[in-house]
């Protein structure tokens, strides 16, 4: 998608993904990156026949960019924004000012209660020296958390977003293996769509290469995941993607390729080992931990550069009463002090900024740390219900289709 009067074509993009969504007819559309109100509103309007029931996402200095359209009625909504999403002082990337956030919405699906979640994760600007891993892995926390603790109720749960992450990346395993969910580009039955499954590839008009560093060919960071219930299992019947360039069209519709899904609602499901989720949960506890340690060290030269500032406030003020001889002029003085000054601000709210990330870190590290305890006991203890299939179990038989794209 993009942002009005920077990204290129913006308005054009925006009317060819309302033509397209109106003639697919999915059943709900998640997108991200729908910064302006006034796109949102737009595709309302080109979708009121096809897709009714919209949300839009409201948070952060430019908002979330999430936005939700769907055939079936949308009964209730929610929104959570991350606890950390990069840094302010990085104009150059932005995320900051975005308010990254997860959004739910509850449809009624043929009599099913489906709880629907949008999300885009904080952007991985360098594979090499990733300074977001830390805030990336906490936003993987918070989301697999908000799904565990609002989807219970839930017969059947679908995930999509821009998680910013590669298949086997730390927090894209301990979302999967803490809720449950499936990624749909591995257990479809049928896939049409980028080599590999990639999201963002090299043929694309608006991919800048740089991005893809060092992978030529592409990457897969945006994804579809289900997950279903006791009463319903869910099943990927299909995936496809766009493939870069459209037909008829001078550009693409994105930067990012969309996904479509098309699902068959079942009758069982299986649950992963404790094992696992120990060693996952285990992996990203360390992790974290890395974080907050250099989280501690930035708090520390912060707190530094404001005593280090405030020691020199004291020499233009000590200069200040130094008898008449003294060389320097009262103007060089008071730049001096303003210097000193900006210094210390400076300090003061750097050290403010990374004292609330650290506690976000802490409180995430303690709430892994309850995580592992518990599966610990449950490792330990008991053997695990529900853990091995009995025989004859009735046929699986589909409940009825359901569609949508991401």
């Amino acid at each position: 998608m993009g942002i009005r009067f920077f990204s290129q074509l913006c308005t054009q993009r925006y009317e060819m993904i309302g033509e397209l969504l109106c003639q697919e007819q999915h059943d709900i559309a998640l997108l991200q990156e729908v910064w302006s109100e006034r796109d949102f509103l737009f595709l309302k309007r080109k979708l009121s026949s096809s897709h009714p029931y919209t949300h839009y996402f409201k948070s952060g200095v430019i908002g979330s960019g999430l936005a939700v359209f769907s055939r079936h009625r949308i009964q209730d909504a929610l929104l959570y924004q991350y606890s950390l999403n990069g840094y302010p002082y990085m104009l150059r990337h932005g995320d900051w000012f975005g308010g990254k956030a997860v959004g739910l919405v509850i449809v009624d699906v043929s009599g099913l209660k489906a709880h629907v979640y949008v999300t885009h994760l904080h952007a991985e600007y360098s594979r090499a020296q990733d300074e977001y891993l830390s805030h990336r892995t906490v936003q993987s926390w918070e989301l697999l958390q908000f799904v565990r603790h609002t989807s219970c109720g839930a017969d059947l749960v679908v995930l999509g977003g821009d998680l910013n992450m590669h298949p086997q990346d730390l927090g894209n395993r301990l979302l999967r293996s803490h809720t449950g969910l499936r990624d749909c580009y591995t257990e479809t039955d049928t896939f049409d769509g980028c080599e590999d499954g990639h999201t963002l590839i090299a043929d694309n008009h608006f991919t800048k290469k740089q991005d893809l560093v060092p992978f030529e060919k592409g990457i897969r960071i945006d994804y579809i995941l289900m997950k279903g219930s006791q009463r319903v299992t869910m099943k990927c019947e299909s995936l496809s993607t766009t493939k870069g360039p459209v037909a008829d069209k001078p550009f693409p519709y994105s930067d990012h390729e969309a996904l479509t899904a098309e699902f068959a609602l079942l009758h069982s499901e299986d649950t992963l080992a404790v094992s696992e989720q120990m060693e996952v949960v285990a992996e990203a506890r360390a992790l974290v931990k890395e974080g907050l340690c250099q989280t501690e060290a930035l708090r520390d030269k912060a707190m530094h550069l404001m005593f280090g500032a405030l020691l020199l406030l004291l020499l233009p003020l000590a200069m200040a009463f130094l008898p008449c001889s003294c060389s320097c002029s009262f103007s060089t003085l008071g730049l001096l002090g303003a210097v000193c000054m900006v210094l210390l601000l400076s300090g003061a709210l750097l050290y403010l900024l990374f004292t609330t990330h650290i506690k976000v870190l802490k409180e995430t590290e303690d709430q892994m740390m309850l995580t592992s305890n518990d599966l610990q006991t449950k490792l330990t203890g008991c053997q695990l219900s529900g853990s091995s299939s009995l025989d004859g179990s009735p046929e699986i038989q589909p409940l009825s289709p359901f569609k949508r794209e991401e």
